[in-house]
């Protein structure tokens, strides 16, 4: 199983109770939450380890979160350089709170997404 695939079925097994649609275009995974935001999952097919999830809630609530590792030179300073975490805007980066690890990563997220919404 490809980690897109798989990435879409933990979404799926584990999380369905946030996400009311997971779909596979092309290179990523778009889910989409029962509160009308969504969830894009990128893996990179050419960079081995190279990933990135991207909760857009902008027009919902003007915030958005992104944890991913590209190595983008703005955010070197950043202790875990290149992982790195959009704290709801683009331009507000932290230290990641998730794992480095593509499948634990990727549920800590989805929690971080469940316990937010929750508030």
């Amino acid at each position: 199983m490809n980690p897109v695939e798989r990435l879409r079925r933990i979404a799926v097994v584990e999380f369905g109770g946030i996400f009311e649609q997971a779909d596979i275009l092309d290179v990523k995974l778009r889910l989409l939450l029962k509160d009308g935001s969504y969830l894009d999952v990128w893996v990179s097919k050419k960079l081995t380890g190279r990933f990135g999830f991207h909760w857009e809630q902008r027009h919902l609530g003007g915030k958005m979160y992104r944890y991913d590792n590209f190595p983008d030179s703005n955010w070197k300073n950043i202790s875990g350089f290149p992982y790195h975490f959009h704290q709801g805007d683009q331009n507000l980066v932290v230290t990641s709170p998730f794992s480095q690890d593509l499948d634990q990563g990727f549920r800590e997220f989805c929690e971080f997404i469940r316990k937010t919404l929750e508030e």
